[in-house]
Parts: C-alpha cells; structure tokens; sequence
C-alpha cells in the first residue's frame, strides 16, 4: 500500500508539473519552489535541536501562528524549521522572522523524508489541522521524534474513516498527541482506539483576538466612512458581488460600502468598476470627494478593518466555502455568507446561535441587510452572540502548550 501511496503522490506532482508546463502560475510556483530545496535544507549542525512545523498554506500558518509565537518565546534554545504546501502561503510568508529556516515541504516520498530528519536534529514536529503526508509520518515515528497535530478537525465522511481507509487510518496512531478544535473530532480518535488527545478549541480565535487587540487605524478608510455606518464585504467572490450591487445602489445615505475582492487583479477590480457609479479605489482615495463604495485593491488589511463594519458580508459561499468569520466576529460583527459554510465549525454554531446568517439569493440577502439597518434591537443581539461567543473560544494556545511542555521542557 505504501507503493501504492508514493506512486500516486509522485502522479500528482507530475500533473502539476505538467499545470507549470502550460502556464499555470500556481503550479510554477510550486514547482519552481522546490527547485534546488535539498541545497537550502542542506545539513544542519546536529549540536543543534529544530522544532518543525508544517502548514498547508497561509490560513493554516494563522491557525498555526500563537503556537510559533509561544513556543520561540519559552523555548528559545530551538530553532524552528517552518514549511509550506502551497505557495500561496510560502510567498507570502517567506520572510517570516519567527522561523529560522522557510521552505516548502518535500514531497511525500519515503527518500525525502528520511532525508530531512537526516539533516536536520528534530525534536519534535507540529503539523497544523490536517496536512496528513503519510510517509512523513512512518519517518517521524521511525525515528522516534514525536509528532503533534494541531487545531486538528476531522469528519466521518473523510477518505480516513471509509471502508478502504485502514491504511491511511493506521498512522493516526503514529501521532504523539493530537489538540482537537471540537468534541467531534475527539469522538472519532476515541472510535480509532486513540486516547492521547486534548480538546482546546482552534487556536485561530487567539490569533484574530491579538489582532483585534492591536486596534491598528486606517485614516482613510475612517475618514471614508466618516459618520455613516459601514457595511463590509470580505473576500468576495464574482459571485457574490453580483449579488451586492443593487445593493449598494439603494442602500440609505447614511451607510457606506467597504468591498473587498479576493482577487485584486487589475482585470478584476475593472470588471467590479464597471458595475458600480458611485465609488473610489483605496490606492487612489481622495478624502474630499465622497462616494458610496471604497473598493480595496490592496492585500493584506481585511483582517483589521472589520473593526470599522457595522456588520459584514464573508465572501466564497457561493463557490468553495466561506472565508475566515473569525476575523470579523472578534469585533463583534454580525456576519452574512452563501451556503456552502457547512465544513466550518465557527459558522454552523452561530447559524444556530442567530450571531451569523445564511443568504441563498439577492432577495434574501437585501432582506438580512435591511433587518440589521432597520431592526436595531435584532443588530445588538446578533452582535453580542458573537462577542460571547468568541469570548468562550480564547485560550486554544495555553491549552496547547500546557501538555507540550511536558515533551519540550
């Protein structure tokens, strides 16, 4: 079965490869990426104990990021070794000071993996949520450095937990200790015969209130707004902006519209453009001209000016799931998305809890709007679920590294 495994994990390389070959850019970074990797993951002084994380891409690094910051800060003594999946969250964060080495991941080979332990004099390894690569697992387990998961989720219907996963189930128990975000996921080790668990809720809620806490200001965006109410749309999608734009069109005079793409291509910000007449773009604002829409053709400052939204629209429902919620709840923000939320924790408690709403079309979506603008007692309450509701989430971190210490100290 392990033949198996390495011949299909080296199809998939070649299919991105091939992705690099006829132009794919995500395919070429990641290709281009791994070229030359073994002379930066080069031997190591093995005087020397490294302490590995992985992570898939950039969400994945946020969620891993209070544990980066915890763990250099009480044990600063190892160096930490940071890799990536995807380029996606490599080229971002390639610059990361925290880490004292980035790199992409090898590939899952069974060669690869026994050559980086060779490298490098590894303590222990941390892999955020469930970046499963298999041979790096049987590696690790090898050689007896411990491997710890992370915010770790899993569901009954993943490809483990099917009749024909025993294989892919068997290395769970080659795991040291997994921290789980939810009772659910708890409930599922336990059916594996897997007790060396502890539930501590995901660390991305600390992540996004140490955000929250650093209340950084944006003059223009405040002097945009300036008396109105703000309503803002993160990450959005062609899809759900389509359903904005009558929107913002009618919206009373005393809210403004805060749009912020996921894809922040010219090309794109030019297609929003043509929809909207009454509007400015952040790179080029003008505080003396007042307009209805600021659209953000910048990356990297959604997370921190939810704080400015009365409520928000979180864009992606409508495609392959919603963006992060967190972000905005932490600032006690009402949020509304599309329907495809189902595979996040945070966004099915507070559809439930009435702190998050489901729109499926433009209808539903002016009526949500309409009731936050007109309803102000049925705004409070919604906005003060999600206060409590993040309140009761703080504290993954110190839950995690109570039972790390135990293997690090």
């Amino acid at each position: 079965m392990r033949v198996l495994y390495t011949f299909f994990i080296c199809c998939y390389a070649a299919v991105i490869h091939i992705a690099a070959f006829f132009g794919n850019k995500k395919a070429k970074l990641w290709c281009n990426g791994r070229k030359g990797q073994w002379h930066k993951l080069s031997k190591q002084d093995l005087d020397t104990q490294w302490i590995w994380i992985h992570v898939a891409s950039l969400g994945e690094f946020e969620q891993g990021l209070p544990v980066i910051e915890a763990l250099k800060k009480e044990y600063p003594q190892y160096k930490l070794l940071l890799t990536f999946f995807s380029p996606s969250g490599y080229e971002v964060r390639k610059d990361f000071p925290l880490a004292d080495m980035i790199a992409y991941m090898p590939l899952d080979t069974m060669k690869n993996a026994r050559r980086l332990i060779r490298h490098f004099n590894i303590k222990a390894a941390i892999f955020v949520k469930y970046e499963f690569w298999f041979n790096h697992i049987k590696a690790l387990n090898d050689n007896n450095i411990p491997l710890f998961y992370v915010s770790t989720t899993l569901r009954g219907n993943q490809y483990f937990f099917k009749p024909w996963g025993r294989w892919f189930r068997n290395h769970f128990h080659d795991v040291k200790h997994f921290f789980t975000q939810n009772e659910e996921t708890a409930e599922l080790l336990k059916n594996m015969g897997i007790n060396d668990f502890t539930v501590t809720g995901d660390t991305r809620f600390d992540r996004v209130y140490e955000i929250s806490r650093q209340a950084r200001r944006f003059p223009d965006i405040e002097e945009f707004i300036g008396d109105r109410n703000c309503i803002i749309a993160g990450s959005s999608w062609p899809s759900d902006e389509k359903l904005l734009y009558d929107f913002i069109e009618t919206m009373p005079e005393n809210y403004c519209f805060v749009m912020v793409p996921h894809d922040i291509s010219e090309s794109h910000v030019r297609q929003i453009e043509s929809h909207l007449h009454d509007y400015q773009l952040y790179t080029d604002f003008n505080p003396s001209k007042q307009t209805k829409t600021l659209v953000i053709n910048k990356i990297g400052i959604l997370s921190k000016i939810y704080r400015y939204a009365r409520f928000a629209y979180i864009g992606a429902g409508f495609y392959d799931g919603i963006h992060n919620i967190q972000e905005a709840i932490v600032y006690d923000v009402p949020v509304v998305f599309g329907p495809k939320y189902h595979d996040f924790e945070e966004a099915v408690d507070l559809v439930g809890l009435k702190g998050a709403f489901v729109i499926n079309n433009q209808d539903e979506l002016e009526e949500i709007f309409n009731r936050f603008i007109n309803d102000d007692e049925f705004y409070k309450q919604a906005s003060k679920i999600c206060h409590d509701y993040v309140a009761g989430k703080i504290g993954a971190t110190a839950k995690t590294m109570n039972v790390l210490k135990q293997f690090l100290s």
